[in-house]
């Protein structure tokens, strides 16, 4: 007898079983002909898009002074900006895309109006972690932060994730105090999460974390810290400019077991700002400190989604032929991971 099988979805069907007592589908489930098999149980329409929604979603990420944390020895703003270099750590441009969303680099040092230029076709920006809190790289951050609550308040959602030195700077610019960061013991080593007292996570990048994750954070060592500065809640809470702008979200501790503020987000703009690294988990291989457990993965992984998921939201849609020649893969990385520390990869801008 002749045996024929049809290739379906999760599954490898035998036309000679079909009425067998195995079968997966019931012989009234099975039409076959000459060449085809059918599921006749169900027809599958797929739903419209939601015309609220961009699903075509991308992300400006600023760069950062200097050829990135491979080229320790080069850590100063006078060589960083007397090279004209810059950088973005591939894990930022990989959050994005996990996500669902393509990435422009907006060069920090390049033209203003070519910068803004960007910025009108981007859905979201992402201010990196880095070390440079003064000279042309603050001031740029202000003005971006500055273009974004205005298109905000013009009814456009357009969201911001800050992360380690974005955190900082971010602070700084809305307590307009330069001075305001503490010192903290908080290099290179794995936390917990502590979240803040009566904190509501409605609307914030925990809300579609599930439960059991949501625990772990509080208990486990599931995300990375890698800064010097910081701000105790104490602190935080004692500035009414940052207490009346952010919600405190999380707080962790550092190595000596003094406590700073770890995530906050904005009560009246998609702004969210994180003092630890949600891109490294799944991403970073350079330091031990790392946690890669899947518990870790998933963190980066709802990060990720959160992030997106509040880009879509944004109506702005430049054309196509802008974007494309604009987007993140007209560049290639640079392997730099061989150092055993710093980021595995960096994208350089000269």
């Amino acid at each position: 007898m002749w045996r024929f099988y049809f290739c379906l979805p999760f599954l490898l069907f035998d036309i000679s079983a079909a009425t067998s007592a195995e079968s997966i589908f019931l012989p009234s489930q099975i039409r076959v002909d000459s060449s085809r098999v059918f599921d006749t149980r169900s027809s599958h329409v797929c739903s419209s898009p939601d015309p609220n929604l961009n699903y075509k979603p991308v992300i400006g990420i600023l760069t950062h002074p200097g050829e990135g944390r491979w080229d320790a020895g080069r850590h100063s703003l006078s060589y960083a900006y007397s090279t004209n270099i810059s950088y973005i750590a591939a894990s930022y441009v990989k959050l994005a895309e996990t996500g669902g969303a393509r990435v422009i680099p907006l060069i920090y040092n390049e033209p203003e109006e070519l910068l803004f230029q960007k910025l009108e076709l981007v859905n979201g920006v992402i201010f990196t972690g880095g070390w440079a809190k003064t000279g042309l790289y603050y001031d740029i951050v202000e003005k971006i932060f500055n273009k974004v609550l205005e298109k905000n308040d013009a009814g456009e959602h357009f969201p911001v994730y800050a992360m380690c030195l974005g955190f900082e700077i971010l602070s700084m610019i809305i307590s307009q105090n330069r001075d305001i960061l503490e010192r903290f013991n908080s290099v290179n080593y794995a936390s917990s999460l502590q979240f803040f007292e009566n904190v509501n996570i409605e609307a914030t990048v925990f809300q579609r974390f599930p439960p059991e994750l949501l625990k772990k954070l509080s208990t486990d060592c599931l995300v990375m810290q890698n800064h010097y500065f910081g701000i105790s809640p104490d602190n935080f809470q004692g500035k009414p400019s940052l207490s009346s702008f952010f919600n405190i979200l999380t707080t962790s501790a550092d190595k000596d077991s003094k406590t700073f503020v770890s995530t906050i987000r904005s009560k009246g703009y998609p702004v969210t700002a994180f003092q630890w690294h949600p891109e490294k988990n799944a991403f970073e291989w350079g330091s031990s400190e790392i946690p890669h457990s899947e518990d870790a993965i998933q963190v980066t992984q709802y990060a990720a989604n959160y992030l997106v998921s509040e880009a879509r939201k944004s109506m702005n849609r430049p054309s196509s032929e802008k974007v494309l020649s604009n987007l993140i893969y007209n560049y290639k990385p640079t392997y730099s991971g061989y150092k055993g520390s710093g980021d595995d990869e960096v994208y350089i801008f000269m």
